[in-house]
């Protein structure tokens, strides 16, 4: 169980790394762009392990990442942000993929259940206010996640959405004041699809459904026909994001 530690949403000064911190992740992101995501990873599990960790909501990236993380062996701590609101079938998949690699993703909650965070705010506070029920039901609970870690592995992909467009492969986390690595970077959703296919990689049955990003299931619907990989997220709102992911991560010669 995770603590729910505010009621709303806050606004934080940005957590900057330090001169030498900021210089490693420069010239590593420079060195690493045109790397595999198994050499990515096997660079962060050399530099940043056992501070070093993966959040993993169970979209095709970051099941791909997690059959490489398999492969290579390795028991960093892996954890899916659960809500309440998740679909069944990708707690499901979670537990097939602890099965089928050995691996032990684990679930973090929020204090409050579902039933009880709903009858503390009169219904469903997705309805009402989508930002703050992201903020208490997930970003509490990296808040505290990331005091015990310096660094964190996510799928994001350039490819995904226009505020991902700028993802680097190594980058700094402002908000919860991490180092980000995220080796799927400049990969397509194509090369994707095909190493899922290729090595047997379980996915999300819905990704089967017309759904093409999978988050809480009230605030996901499937993608039509020339939408971008996550228009079905809060569709309807103008957010495309729960607010775990900073856009422009890239630290710049300006910025050391």
């Amino acid at each position: 169980m995770s603590p729910l530690t505010s009621s709303t949403p806050q606004k934080r000064l940005p957590k900057l790394p330090s001169l030498e911190q900021a210089e490693f992740i420069c010239h590593w992101n420079a060195k690493l762009t045109a790397s595999e995501p198994e050499e990515i990873l096997r660079w962060a599990l050399d530099s940043y392990a056992p501070k070093l960790t993966m959040a993993t909501a169970l979209g095709n990236s970051g099941c791909v990442i997690l059959s490489i993380l398999a492969r290579l062996e390795t028991k960093i701590p892996i954890f899916n942000l659960d809500t309440g609101y998740q679909f069944p079938e990708t707690l499901e998949l979670l537990e097939r993929i602890n099965r089928q690699y050995g691996l032990n993703i684990h679930r973090e909650t929020p204090e409050l259940s579902v039933e009880e965070y709903e009858l503390k705010n009169g219904g469903a506070v997705y309805l009402t206010d989508s930002n703050r029920c992201c903020y208490e039901r997930k970003i509490c609970m990296l808040e505290q996640i990331a005091l015990h870690y310096d660094a964190w592995i996510s799928g994001l992909r350039r490819d995904q959405s226009p505020t991902r467009a700028n993802t680097p492969v190594v980058g700094w986390d402002a908000k919860f004041g991490l180092v980000k690595i995220a080796p799927l970077a400049f990969w397509t959703g194509k090369q994707v699809w095909k190493k899922i296919i290729t090595e047997s990689i379980p996915y999300n049955p819905l990704l089967d459904q017309g759904y093409t990003s999978i988050g809480c299931a009230p605030c996901t619907r499937p993608t039509l026909p020339g939408e971008d990989e996550r228009a079905g997220r809060w569709a309807g709102q103008a957010k495309t994001e729960c607010g775990l992911h900073l856009v422009n991560q890239s630290l710049s010669s300006s910025e050391l």
